[in-house]
């Protein structure tokens, strides 16, 4: 199977790609030179910027539809633990993938992955919704709440 970029994968083609469990999220690119270092394998904040596109394309996603009809929250990472498994190098392909592994009330684990044939990073990240003025914490809305269960397989943590 040709991978796609760019695309959010089925469950088939990331099997077919390595990962070892499908994810609710995973799309694939391929390294491109500016995301090289001195070493010629990939920086780490090209990592974090993959990261990053697709914890921005899992929100709108999964969650904004959520919002319609109220304000914007702002969707702020807390913190984030990244472990660099192997090196990747010019022209690999990859996949990045998300899911929400828990969630509170106004906050939300986010579970990420980077494949190329075998595991090569992964992140956790604390995400917390802001209200547009980012003065407060902005409940997740109810209606979310299941759909991540049921889609991710997340687990509700104090959320009452």
């Amino acid at each position: 199977m040709e991978l796609i970029y760019h695309t959010p994968l089925s469950a088939e083609a990331q099997i077919e790609h390595g990962l070892t469990e499908p994810q609710p999220l995973a799309m694939a690119d391929r390294v491109r030179f500016s995301e090289l270092d001195i070493l010629h394998h990939v920086n780490n904040k090209a990592y974090l910027s993959w990261f990053e596109t697709l914890r921005v394309a899992y929100f709108n996603r999964f969650f904004a539809p959520f919002f319609d009809g109220m304000p914007a929250p702002r969707n702020v990472v807390r913190n984030a633990n990244i472990h660099y498994v192997k090196e990747m190098v010019l022209d690999e392909d990859y996949i990045t993938t998300a899911r929400v592994v828990s969630f509170r009330r106004t906050s939300y684990i986010m579970e990420q992955q980077i494949w190329s044939g075998d595991l090569r990073a992964t992140m956790t990240g604390v995400m917390v919704l802001r209200t547009p003025d980012g003065q407060s914490g902005y409940p997740l809305p109810a209606p979310l709440r299941p759909s991540r269960i049921e889609r991710d397989g997340a687990v509700a943590e104090g959320c009452a």
